[in-house]
């Protein structure tokens, strides 16, 4: 009976290999395997190599050894919820692709600040500060000239315009000694011509001779103008002409030169003193004539080891004078005035 099946209702068993009861204690006692869908690398390796698995029976441990066991729980947050996202321009679509570090757009900033702030580094890079006279702040007048020796003008020409400033600065205090010996005349001899004359020669020399022969014998160094050397030697020579005739001391030529000293001189001791001073100021314009004299023969040399000619000097004339802007308004209001001229005339004419 051992070959027939024990239960008969069941499916038959005949040639079944697992019905034999050795092999299924052999299957039965064999561990199966775990499949890769139930491996869990996280799960903590007991002693024998079986797995603990974490749940409700068996909770993590967290804190480390001797912390107790608490659930894991999220953070909460303060923050509130974002905005809900509208519908962005195009302008705007490109101004957040482009970054938040963009500087805002130059049509929003103030237009006349910005304007103003551009004018005026365009004036200090182009037109510098003036510094010349050397006026206090605080003082009514203001400066009229830029001039920077070591600055502007060429290494090799600066001890030579230095000269020239000192020979200029000389001729001021030499005028200044002649007003000084005119009115020590006038306390004398009671003469007011000399004094007037005096007071007058200051008043217009000084400054002219900064303008007329100093100011274009320094642009002709700074900027190598032939024009600025011919006025400069043109007015130069003249100066030397006037400084020569008043150390002589023509009488009536309202300087005290060697002429008027000479005739200062008499017994008296008031005499010998303003004698000598008289003919201290003469030596004076003497030595401010040789100086002038010495300067214009140093700078005619340069001149004529330079490149300045004359014909180059007609060409910068042209260039610089004529195509000036006041010059070309002055003139097209004068060439202006003189057709309506003709044209009055020409109106007021009787028609036969």
């Amino acid at each position: 009976m051992s070959g027939f099946d024990e239960n008969p209702f069941g499916a038959p068993n005949i040639n079944d290999p697992f019905s034999d009861p050795s092999i299924r204690r052999a299957v039965t006692s064999t561990p199966v395997s775990r499949g890769l869908e139930d491996y869990n690398p996280f799960a903590e390796q007991g002693t024998q190599g079986t797995a603990q698995v974490r749940g409700a029976s068996n909770p993590p441990i967290y804190g480390g050894l001797g912390s107790t066991q608490q659930p894991a729980t999220l953070p909460t947050s303060n923050q509130e919820a974002p905005p809900p996202a509208y519908a962005r321009t195009p302008q705007q679509a490109v101004n957040a692709a482009l970054g938040s570090n963009i500087s805002p757009p130059l049509e929003r900033r103030p237009e006349p600040e910005w304007k103003t702030r551009t004018e005026e580094d365009m004036r200090n890079a182009y037109y510098p500060k003036r510094n010349w006279p050397p006026l206090p702040d605080k003082c009514c007048f203001q400066p009229c000239f830029y001039q920077d020796i070591e600055v502007e003008i060429h290494s090799d020409f600066q001890n030579t315009v230095r000269q020239l400033y000192r020979l200029w600065m000389f001729h001021g205090c030499v005028l200044l000694l002649n007003v000084i010996g005119g009115f020590v005349l006038l306390l004398k001899d009671g003469e007011f011509s000399m004094f007037g004359l005096g007071i007058l020669y200051l008043i217009l020399f000084t400054p002219f001779s900064f303008l007329c022969w100093f100011r274009p014998a320094y642009r002709a160094f700074k900027h190598d103008s032939s024009f600025n050397f011919m006025v400069f030697f043109v007015v130069f020579f003249f100066q030397l002409i006037v400084t020569a005739i008043q150390s002589i001391g023509i009488p009536g030529a309202g300087t005290c030169g060697i002429i008027t000293a000479i005739k200062m001189f008499d017994k008296s001791p008031s005499g010998i003193f303003i004698g000598i001073l008289l003919l201290f100021v003469a030596f004076t314009f003497a030595i401010a004539a040789a100086g002038d004299l010495l300067l214009l023969t140093k700078i005619h040399r340069i001149y004529r080891s330079s490149d300045a000619s004359v014909s180059k000097a007609q060409q910068e004339f042209t260039t610089t004078f004529l195509r000036n802007e006041h010059v070309q308004n002055a003139a097209s209001n004068m060439a202006a005035s003189a057709v309506r001229a003709q044209m009055s005339n020409a109106a007021d004419q009787p028609r036969y």
